[in-house]
């Protein structure tokens, strides 16, 4: 074989081998990419849910705060009716002490527990 035609054929083989290492940087590329744009949608997408999750957790919040602040205002109301009732118990207690004809007082005969006052 001539000196020409080894030159020719290793010349071939380093350019068929420029070209092999080229395509599989450019495959490597754009999977890179494609992996990049599909890690951006993953973000976007963790991005969205955590805004609704965080949303949620607000909504969940402020629920808890309005049934704490109903609870709060049944207790105070639950504690004024109470103080309401032993104050009539005690007018009650003095009306009978002071009334000077304990048999027209009608208080005897009534069930304090069912009794509604208002």
């Amino acid at each position: 074989m001539s000196t020409l035609a080894v030159i020719l054929i290793a010349i071939a083989v380093v350019i068929v081998l420029v070209l092999i290492y080229l395509a599989s940087k450019r495959r490597r590329d754009e999977q890179l990419e494609d992996r990049r744009h599909l890690a951006t949608q993953h973000r976007e997408q963790a991005d969205t849910q955590r805004i609704e999750a965080d949303k949620e957790a607000a909504a969940a919040d402020e629920q808890a705060a309005a049934a704490r602040r109903q609870a709060a205002e049944a207790e105070e109301r639950a504690k004024v009716a109470e103080e309401a009732r032993i104050a009539a118990t005690a007018h009650d207690e003095h009306a009978q002490e002071i009334d000077p004809d304990p048999a027209t007082g009608a208080t005897d005969d009534r069930d304090d527990d069912t009794t509604v006052r208002r």
